[in-house]
């Protein structure tokens, strides 16, 4: 990752409309050359109309948005010469064969390399020979994706990329943003499955109401919550519920667990230490906590509308 380098992707104060609806407001957000960023919300949150805006096809209200220091508004063609793009619900040509649709697209990109894609086809189990029309959910992903892996980009714009994958093909897709991430390339992958961002993603954008609430590393963000415990000891282990940072301890009589404030982990640890600890693991907060904290506050879950 190149820290020295200006964002691949900026949006200052973004904000869209669609009449009525708030679909964007004053979303900041910024991608570092050769990360894979996680971008996570549920539908509604904004994410969506986010890409479809640094796809250059829709205008914000007001704010600004650059990829590669480019309007994609402004300068379509510039901007998205080295771009790849899988949307969420994949659409394809009826009509196509599956050789023929990836063909298409990896054409508007100077075509595929042909190498590269033979791999793909074979990694994702795709049959190429049969018609669009035929090809299941899972099926018509696979041909997005392998169109945007077979012809090397800059940047990959990814958009609930992994839906209608089964386990197995979904770590195919995992060590394909592996590899182009190894190979320099920047990914914004905008997710709801927290174990894919957890696993693949340097940073992390969390967005909510067309918004970002929380942004940067797994483990900066996970300072900013609570580690979980879980231990058995010859004491009482009420004792522990008085000591500062030591929230939700509740005992089933043999094992006793409680989250405690990072800030906190000093104190606690002793009082762990004196209660006598015969086993204990502990675990850091998930992505998943870190997710919910955002989304069990005022609105309790995910915003109305179907703006995603």
């Amino acid at each position: 990752m190149h820290t020295g380098s200006p964002p691949v992707i900026e949006t200052t104060r973004l904000a869209k409309n669609f009449g009525r609806t708030t679909a964007l407001a004053g979303l900041d957000l910024s991608v570092r050359t050769g990360e894979v960023h996680g971008f996570l919300g549920p539908n509604g949150a904004g994410k969506s109309t986010t890409l479809r805006i640094l796809l250059g096809l829709i205008r914000p209200t007001s704010g600004t948005a650059r990829v590669f220091n480019l309007d994609p508004w402004m300068n379509p063609a510039r901007a998205h010469r080295d771009v790849a793009y899988v949307p969420g619900d994949v659409s394809l040509w009826p009509n196509l064969s599956g050789g023929e649709v990836i063909d298409l697209l990896t054409g508007l990109r100077g075509g595929a390399d042909e190498r590269l894609r033979r791999e793909l086809v074979d990694e994702f189990d795709f049959d190429p020979r049969r018609t669009a029309r035929t090809y299941s959910k899972g099926n018509r992903q696979k041909a997005a994706l392998i169109a945007a892996f077979a012809r090397p980009a800059r940047l990959y714009l990814l958009d609930e990329p992994s839906a209608g994958l089964d386990p197995v093909m979904d770590s195919v897709f995992r060590r394909q943003v592996q590899r182009v991430r190894r190979d320099g390339a920047t990914v914004l992958l905008s997710s709801h499955i927290l174990s894919e961002v957890e696993q693949l993603c340097d940073r992390v954008t969390i967005i909510r109401s067309g918004t970002a609430v929380e942004s940067g590393t797994l483990a900066e963000l996970r300072h900013l919550t609570r580690t979980r415990f879980r231990f058995t000891a010859a004491t009482d282990p009420a004792v522990l519920a008085a000591l500062p940072g030591v929230h939700d301890l509740h005992s089933d009589g043999t094992e006793t667990e409680f989250n405690a404030d990072a800030a906190d982990l000093g104190p606690v640890l002793e009082g762990l230490a004196a209660a006598g600890v015969t086993d204990i693991t502990a675990a850091p907060p998930s992505l998943e906590e870190l997710f919910m904290r955002h989304y069990t506050e005022s609105d309790h879950g995910v915003p109305n509308g179907e703006v995603r």
